[in-house]
């Protein structure tokens, strides 16, 4: 029996050096990308059964990436693992067909664990301590950035902000985000 295959998009070279050790140390295959268009090849070559995908990419991002990795292998398990994390893109991706949503840093055992996500079944219950505020605001403002389709002036309007007003706060990042 051959060790399962997990495809890793990330343009991080580094980071995908480190998590194809990681894995490999865990009995997988890693078959590495650090764009879009690799990914898109990678997937058709080596068929892999999982793959993790980075949300930023240089030629496109992991939400448009995720249909066509679907497309090209509708029994792939994919997990997103992002540093710029917000409850929708969480959303969308799911939408999309990822099988779950990771915020860096994670290490590959969190990312293991969501590979063996069931959708429906309950997860164990976690105490989490309430999202502050300024994350609060910064997941609104990302959602309806979406809602908008990237557009920074329509995304204000709807939101009662001057457009420079908008701007500035999409240049800051709220305490806990990486």
């Amino acid at each position: 029996m051959s060790a399962p295959r997990v495809l890793l998009v990330d343009d991080d070279a580094v980071l995908l050096r480190v998590m194809a050790q990681a894995f490999s140390r865990r009995g997988y295959e890693a078959v590495c990308a650090d764009s879009a268009a690799s990914a898109l090849t990678a997937c058709a070559e080596a068929q892999p059964g999982y793959a993790v995908v980075d949300l930023r990419m240089p030629d496109g991002n992991g939400l448009q990436l995720i249909p066509r990795l679907l497309q090209s292998n509708p029994a792939l398990c994919i997990v997103v693992l992002t540093g710029f994390a917000s409850i929708a893109t969480a959303v969308e991706a799911v939408k999309l067909g990822a099988h779950q949503y990771l915020t860096k840093p994670a290490d590959v055992d969190d990312v293991i664990a969501a590979f063996g996500y069931a959708p429906g079944v309950a997860a164990p219950s976690l105490a989490a301590p309430p999202t502050p505020l300024g994350r609060l605001e910064w997941e609104y403002i990302q959602k309806v950035l979406i809602e908008c389709d990237g557009n920074v002036s329509a995304a204000a309007k709807r939101l009662g902000l001057h457009r420079r007003t908008l701007q500035r706060k999409l240049q800051k990042r709220p305490s806990g985000l990486a």
